[in-house]
């Protein structure tokens, strides 16, 4: 798996806002969590399971953001995976931590956010 590659698809499914493109990063057994979650009323604890329950979310993400973009600053690569730095279209500093499977898809991803 190239993360460079899987940082620029990433980037460009997202900046597209193709929603299957986005999905088809992710493993049908993601665990996915953030804070947005819990505040979009998805799970209380933050924590999405499964591909169709990710789908909900990132279209309701998708609705509630139409200037959606995110802007690449770094990424730092690991063992098990890499993590993804940006920025988002309000100019907020975002990551997001993937551990991928043997596909080379996301199995568990960590979407977090800087307070300031």
């Amino acid at each position: 798996m190239n993360d460079a590659d899987f940082a620029r698809r990433y980037y460009a499914a997202w900046n597209a806002r193709d929603l299957d493109a986005i999905l088809a990063l992710y493993s049908d057994e993601i665990e996915f969590s953030s804070p947005y979650i819990a505040a979009l009323g998805f799970a209380g604890d933050g924590v999405i399971l499964g591909k169709p329950m990710l789908r909900a979310y990132f279209e309701k993400a998708l609705e509630r953001a139409p200037d959606l973009k995110f802007m690449p600053e770094s990424l730092c690569v690991g063992a098990r995976g890499h993590t993804l730095i940006y920025r988002n279209h309000r100019g907020e500093r975002a990551a997001e931590a993937h551990e991928l499977d043997g596909l080379g898809l996301v199995i568990r991803a960590d979407a977090t956010y800087e307070t300031v």
